[in-house]
């Protein structure tokens, strides 16, 4: 398809993985695009969103009516979401509700085509549900007044993909390894830039409307020469794998968890489609869209070197920016449904905002939280334990912050450079909670201010402000239990940020009184 004038396209799933990588490219080919996301501000940080032929719109596939309005005027819809998240405890289900609400309001746009990644779905009654889901969206898309273009993948294989990730954290970290049976199961991995050359491909392609395809990459092979070959160009020395019959989906998801920074959530269905033999049935794409297929080992190549150079553009943990709280953006806790507790703490340092600013903004990762590490870790292990997601998640860049990044067991809901960063809690909690890290500047002595020395900033005050809001009784003994350790380790965090700008403290840690605790604001 390539009339004269470009179609107009919606993009379903902007934010995740594929889809935050595949709209730059459509931009880059001259298409009109408009993004469908439940958060704008997380898309409005990516370096791509000022294009002049990109169009945010907020919305949700449960929400038909939303998705009424983001369709209006478009020509191509691609459709890239999934529900494997802890957001849906049924993702089945939410899946399912999701594309009868595309097919509902699909009859009412001009919409004249779409095109959906689905997964590689093998002739087997004995389905995984994951792939029982994928192959059951394809069938609900098709009931539509439109063609539908199915693209079915493999495991895609690329820097932060969840498949790759899987593989480097469990390869990197065990060099014994004791596996299900499905280890000698064989596989067709694609690469995620082959991936996303077919989606784009098959817009030019006239006939690939309402047809579905199986695309992989070159190389037929199991999960354990997958593991070899990983270790190999990751410069490792060859694992020892066992494969045990006893180990279930479960068990194995559960391992996964505690190994790899992939939640219960994911790893359980991604595990129980490793069950079934993932090769492609016909080839046919490869003539209408070809390119160059990147081997398995040019793939995983080329995602240890976006790593090691911090220049993964997307993660499998992007998808889903939390809501703002409701609670905090209105600051009325007896309608959000309880008393909001907070501990907040302040530092003032010889110090510009700039300065300060530069190691909150590599908090986290590798970096660590500047103080009581082990504890930290011990948390996250606690956190692993009871299917949260840990701190292995660390961060997508160590320099660099965006809204609706990934940050240990946090999420990041806003960030403004030399100002402010707020982190909402994604560990297990018995309530919600939030941290913030915010600047001020200090005109003249923080000790002694008057009229007369409000000029130029003489020094940066940091505030750091933990926020709970517990649920139930079990959320208040939470609370106070922690808050003593609370008091210890944000004390030493603000002294260690202090040390790491390696300016004079004027003025704490002490106390600090919260007085925007019930401002409506982000």
């Amino acid at each position: 398809m390539q009339p004269d004038s470009p179609p107009s396209i919606l993009v379903t799933g902007a934010t995740g993985y594929v889809g935050g990588r595949l709209v730059p490219l459509l931009l880059e080919r001259g298409y009109h695009i408009r993004a469908l996301v439940r958060s704008a501000r997380k898309l409005a940080s990516r370096p791509w969103a000022a294009h002049p032929h990109l169009e945010i719109v907020e919305g949700d596939l449960h929400d038909e009516n939303s998705l009424r309005k983001a369709l209006h005027g478009c020509d191509v819809v691609y459709y890239l979401v999934h529900s494997m998240t802890s957001r849906h405890h049924d993702f089945k289900d939410a899946d399912r509700k999701a594309a009868y609400n595309m097919v509902r309001a699909i009859k009412h746009s001009s919409a004249r085509r779409i095109v959906y990644l689905s997964g590689l779905v093998p002739d087997d009654r004995n389905l995984s549900p994951h792939l029982k889901s994928r192959a059951e969206v394809a069938e609900i898309l098709a009931l539509s007044d439109v063609p539908v273009t199915v693209l079915r993948a493999a495991q895609i294989i690329g820097s932060g993909s969840a498949s790759f990730e899987l593989v480097r954290y469990l390869v990197d970290r065990l060099p014994v390894m004791i596996t299900p049976k499905w280890v000698h199961m064989q596989c067709q991995p694609i690469a995620i830039s082959n991936v996303l050359e077919y989606l784009a491909g098959v817009l030019e392609v006239s006939e690939t409307t309402g047809r579905t395809y199986d695309i992989g990459g070159p190389d037929i092979l199991t999960y354990k020469e997958l593991f070899d070959l990983y270790a190999d160009e990751a410069g490792l020395p060859k694992r020892a794998i066992i494969p045990v019959p006893a180990l279930t989906p479960a068990l194995s998801s559960l391992w996964l968890n505690l190994v790899t920074p992939v939640p219960t959530s994911l790893a359980r269905p991604l595990v129980e489609g490793l069950r079934n033999r993932a090769v492609c049935s016909e080839n046919t794409i490869q003539v209408l869209v070809p390119q160059k297929l990147l081997s398995m080992r040019e793939a995983v190549r080329l995602a240890l070197d976006r790593i090691r150079q911090h220049t993964v553009p997307t993660c499998w943990n992007d998808s889903g920016t939390p809501p703002i709280p409701e609670w905090i953006t209105c600051g009325d806790a007896p309608f959000a449904g309880g008393t909001i507790l907070y501990s907040a703490h302040e530092i003032s340092l010889h110090a510009t905002r700039d300065e300060v600013w530069l190691p909150i903004q590599r908090i986290g990762g590798e970096t660590g939280w500047y103080q009581s590490d082990l504890l930290w870790r011990l948390r996250g292990f606690l956190d692993k334990l009871i299917g949260g997601p840990g701190l292995r998640r660390g961060r997508r860049n160590p320099e660099e912050l965006l809204v609706g990044d990934a940050l240990d067991f946090w999420r990041v809901l806003d960030i403004r450079p030399g100002k402010r960063l707020l982190l909402q809690a994604e560990m297990r909690l018995p309530g919600e909670a939030l941290l913030e890290f915010r600047l001020e500047d200090i005109h003249g002595n923080p000790l002694q201010q008057t009229p007369d020395n409000m000029t130029m900033p003489t020094g940066t005050r940091l505030i750091m402000i933990a926020r709970f809001l517990p649920r139930g009784l079990a959320g208040i003994l939470y609370w106070y239990a922690m808050y003593p350790i609370h008091l210890i380790i944000f004390n030493g965090m603000l002294r260690a940020i202090a040390r790491k700008t390696g300016k004079d403290i004027i003025l704490g840690p002490q106390n600090y009184k919260d007085n925007d605790a019930g401002e409506c604001r982000l």
